[in-house]
């Protein structure tokens, strides 16, 4: 019985070595363009949008084999894309431009900001509730959806090139000479942070919207910050290079990546202590990263430029069908009782960061299954009580509209 364990375990080793120590490669999917791109987002995995120069936008349908045009009414450039869905979303860009779709794209209304500075990015909270960041200190706030925006005082006349809001409301925006600023009551007050920098931060993100407390800002310089105390202090991470960073995106707490000029990718497994140089095959700066789901993401950059992996760092859970549910539910775990293995069951009707915890019967968390966003479905994933006493637990899902509980039994 020992051998057989001990030779379990060791294949088990063997097959986690294999499957997460070769790092995620990138390769070259067509754009259809050679204008440059500055952003890029997937409100599901098949269906993305990317924006750049000249007022370009392009839409795939199929995970970015195909890239059609859609005109958007201007020629300005456009710095970032931001949607709901795939048929809701809104751009920004120079001269103060914000558009807007609700068909997917086909067609793109102009939206009335107030300001012609340039808007380097757009972030909304819900469907009524955004911000626009941009040169100039510029912050505006629409609580309509875009239909009307209204000026907020940042307390600075620096570049703003990012603002990010957490989902409880806690919002942090960065920009030129190390400005970092944070909001904690809906953008009427922001407050100044030491960044320790003079250089450009050019992105900021929360690795979990959910916890507030870690942040990551990068810039200038291959400059990686990171915060575990909500921006009380900054602290320089190792980057590996020296190379300007544009924009990071988290696909769990602890893994990460972010891109650059000369066609930088770097990653980090362990919550940013290291980052890891990935091969591009393109010495175009890259501008802006977006990951659908753990292990598919894409990269653009200039000159038309989009690179895309499929072996990106996944965790251990399993789509039941290809069906969308119509509602968020939590399934009784099955078996039930179990000895010492179990499989729960949850759908989701649209894109969440979703939580999965154990709880024992005096409500302290034994164990985190899952935390991180995920595409609408139905999924599972399993739970090893091997290590635990027999009783009752607690399982319990949260994501930003749904919670529920339920209880199982481990007889041993």
């Amino acid at each position: 019985m020992k051998k057989t364990l001990l030779f379990s375990n060791l294949l088990f080793v063997l097959l986690f070595n294999h499957l997460y120590s070769q790092n995620p490669t990138w390769v070259a999917i067509p754009s259809g363009t050679t204008n440059d791109l500055y952003s890029v987002y997937f409100p599901n995995v098949n269906t993305g949008y990317t924006v750049g120069e000249n007022g370009l936008i392009r839409k795939t349908t199929n995970g970015g084999t195909n890239w059609s045009a859609q005109t958007s009414g201007t020629n300005n450039d456009l710095f970032e894309v931001f949607f709901f869905d795939e048929l809701t979303g809104f751009t920004s860009g120079s001269s103060g431009t914000v558009r807007k779709t609700t068909n997917g794209g086909t067609n793109w209304t102009g939206q009335t900001t107030g300001t012609n500075n340039t808007l380097y990015e757009i972030f909304f909270i819900d469907f009524s509730t955004g911000y626009v960041a941009g040169s100039n200190g510029t912050l505006r706030k629409t609580t309509n959806g875009g239909t009307t925006w209204t000026a907020q005082n940042p307390g600075t006349n620096n570049d703003l090139y990012e603002v990010h809001f957490s989902s409880t409301g806690i919002g942090y925006s960065v920009g030129s000479s190390g400005t970092i600023r944070r909001n904690t009551n809906g953008g009427s007050n922001w407050t100044s942070q030491t960044s320790g920098t003079n250089n450009s931060l050019l992105d900021v993100r929360f690795s979990n919207i959910t916890l507030e407390n870690t942040l990551f800002a990068i810039g200038n310089s291959g400059m990686i910050l990171r915060t575990t105390n909500a921006g009380v202090n900054w602290y320089q991470m190792p980057s590996g290079t020296t190379n300007d960073l544009y924009e990071t995106h988290f696909t769990m707490p602890t893994v990460g990546y972010a891109v650059g000029e000369n066609g930088t990718i770097i990653y980090t497994t362990n919550g940013g202590n290291n980052w890891v140089q990935l091969v591009s095959n393109t010495n175009n700066t890259l501008r802006s990263v977006f990951f659908p789901v753990s292990n598919t993401g894409y990269a653009v950059g200039l000159n038309g430029t989009i690179r895309k992996t499929t072996t990106g760092f996944v965790v251990g859970i399993e789509p039941v069908n290809s069906l969308v549910p119509d509602k968020f539910s939590l399934h009784q775990n099955y078996p039930n009782p179990f000895n010492p293995v179990t499989k729960i069951g949850f759908d989701i009707p649209l894109w969440a960061n979703v939580r999965l915890s154990i709880f024992d019967v005096s409500g302290k968390e034994v164990a985190s299954l899952l935390n991180q966003y995920i595409q609408p479905g139905s999924y599972e994933i399993g739970w090893d009580g091997s290590n635990y006493a027999s009783g009752i637990y607690y399982y319990k899902v949260i994501t930003e509209s749904f919670t529920e509980t339920k209880k199982m039994i481990l007889v041993k």
